[in-house]
């Protein structure tokens, strides 16, 4: 059985389900897997962005204009 076959008989089942207690047992079960990009960057990739974050935060900002002549 392919992925979507699964899903979709995995969600048959799903509605088929009466037993509220089973179903947010379910629901925080899926809600648990859900990666969060942030986990998935490096130390590196987080400082940059906490930095840049905290440098918006002090009112030092970049123009667009300047990232594009930077890049270009």
């Amino acid at each position: 059985m392919d992925i979507q076959a699964t899903k979709i008989e995995l969600v048959k089942t799903i509605l088929a389900i009466q037993n509220d207690e089973f179903l947010q047992k379910v629901a925080d079960f899926v809600n648990k897997e859900k990666v969060d990009f942030w986990n998935e960057l490096s130390t590196a990739q987080q400082e940059e962005i906490k930095q840049g974050i905290e440098n918006l935060d002090k009112g030092k900002r970049v123009s667009y204009e300047s990232v594009l002549k930077k890049i270009s």
